[in-house]
């Protein structure tokens, strides 16, 4: 019974999903695993490089302004030169860059590197998010995208571990290894990952403002241009101000979590703990999100979710404002274990909100703004924090936590106007569902009459030149057949005369 029930959970879990999904899928996790360069990169500035902390967390700042550009940049190319190559050619340019990040010496050098690095690793997100939702049936996307956040996670936690002892050996190993994880994710798109934009649903994309090939019918058969409706599509995410608030919280989520990439191994290096100390604490925290996450939705499930994320930045203040007084690695470890039960907590309710508050037909462009949130917190974050630890000691972390209490207040007033929106838009979904499946139904109608006309249109015109040659004779042969009669008729028309 045991094995079986084990064989039921795998199915439930794993099950359903196309092959070309796991190479995917596979490709994600071993970049991931090899993603060391990012989580020292302040530790190699400031102990390979002589920076100080207030330089390194600018430096390290340019990696987060390059991430809000590459986001915006991933997804442009992903919808007009596919997902693959946009996979493929981003992979590639960061591999170089961190080839070149390894033998980089002067600091405003590593500075522009950082930039560019920031925008080539985060211009796959929007290409992966898109290809695994062509690829896999609705009914399985749910699954698919809950073992790329596992993935994402045991690969991060991974090279955590790796990344302490690498950093032992040698910077330069770090970043060429890197390199290379990063190179190998990309031969294996290359090898076995299709183009799925032509799988894509791109009607309804094109009523939400994404930029869509329109067929026209001509007297050459049939023509594609292209259209767009760009601009009222993001117009309508600008202006929904409940969901711009709950980005804005989720900035300042994200100001917390993000210390533990930036400012927290400055801490733990002042404190005299070395780099593989820093590995196991970011490891711990992964380690945990790999295990504990599948059991949250039974503990916050029927709650509300405003007060689900108010709880979770309480926690998550509570774990940074135990580094006030931290100066060793069990009490590190301590800390790791709270704020990253707070991050837990916040990421099934996140998730949801943001689908809750996106039109159906938009989105693309909620998630893209919702996004952003991250990249922003990654710049915002190193350039501030570095100073606050440098100016403030260990009181930089009582800021931190009361900007998380600061946080949990605001989702406990946003909370009803984004219940009553959410609640709003779910009560319009069956309209929009039944809707969208007559469209659906009508679709192999249209395309099918559109074929028929496109094949149609050379024969036509290939009879043209035909028809028009036979008009002479056809207009002659009319006179020659009525010729007896018209003179007949010209001859009596004579003699009434």
């Amino acid at each position: 019974m045991r094995g079986g029930a084990v064989r039921g959970w795998l199915r439930g879990a794993v099950g359903g999903l196309p092959g070309v999904y796991w190479f995917l899928w596979g490709g994600l996790l071993i970049n991931r695993i090899g993603g060391f360069a990012v989580l020292y990169l302040s530790l190699y500035l400031t102990s390979e490089r002589g920076a100080g902390a207030a330089l390194a967390g600018v430096v390290v700042g340019t990696y987060g302004i390059g991430g809000v550009v590459g986001t915006l940049f991933g997804g442009v190319l992903t919808d007009r030169w596919g997902r693959r190559a946009t996979l493929i050619w981003s992979h590639l340019a960061c591999a170089g860059v961190l080839a070149a990040l390894a033998f980089s010496t002067p600091i405003p050098v590593i500075s522009g590197l950082c930039l560019l690095l920031g925008l080539v690793q985060a211009m796959p997100g929007p290409a992966f998010v898109a290809a695994i939702t062509d690829m896999v049936p609705a009914g399985h996307r749910l699954r698919a995208f809950n073992l790329q956040f596992w993935a994402f996670n045991l690969g991060t936690a991974g090279a955590s571990l790796l990344a302490g002892l690498l950093a032992r050996w040698s910077y330069l190993g770090l970043f060429l290894l890197d390199a290379a994880s990063t190179l190998v994710t990309a031969l294996i798109i290359a090898w076995k990952v299709p183009e799925t934009l032509s799988r894509a649903v791109r009607p309804e994309g094109a009523k939400a403002g994404i930029r869509t090939k329109a067929r026209t019918e001509t007297k050459a058969g049939t023509q594609t241009k292209t259209g767009t409706r760009a601009k009222a599509g993001m117009r309508t995410v600008l202006a929904d101000r409940v969901f711009l608030a709950f980005v804005g919280l989720t900035v300042l989520q994200a100001l917390l979590s993000t210390q533990v990439n930036t400012i927290v191994p400055l801490a733990m290096h002042a404190d005299g703990l070395g780099p593989g100390d820093y590995g196991l604490v970011t490891a711990l925290g992964g380690a945990l999100i790999v295990v504990g996450q599948l059991f949250v939705p039974g503990v916050i499930d029927g709650r509300r979710k405003d007060r689900v994320l108010a709880l979770s930045m309480v926690v998550m203040a509570g774990g940074f404002a135990v580094l006030a007084v931290a100066d060793s690695l069990p009490v590190y470890l301590g800390a790791a274990v709270i704020w990253t039960v707070g991050g837990m907590l916040a990421a099934p309710p996140n998730a949801a909100i943001n689908s809750e508050l996106a039109p159906p037909l938009l989105r693309g462009r909620y998630q893209a703004v919702f996004f952003l949130s991250f990249p922003a917190a990654a710049f915002v974050a190193p350039a501030l924090g570095g100073a606050g630890l440098e100016v403030f000691g260990s009181g930089h972390w009582i800021i931190v936590a009361a900007i998380g209490l600061l946080g949990a207040g605001l989702h406990l007033v946003a909370g009803p106007a984004r219940e009553a929106a959410s609640q709003a838009r779910e009560a319009a979904g069956p309209a929009r569902e039944a809707a969208s499946q007559a469209r659906e139904a009508a679709g192999p109608a249209r395309e099918a009459a559109s074929q028929a006309r496109a094949t149609a249109a050379p024969a036509h015109e290939a009879a043209a030149p035909a028809r028009e040659a036979a008009e002479p004779g056809h207009e002659a042969g009319s006179r020659a057949h009525a010729g007896p009669g018209h003179a007949k008729r010209q001859a009596g028309h004579t003699s009434g005369e």
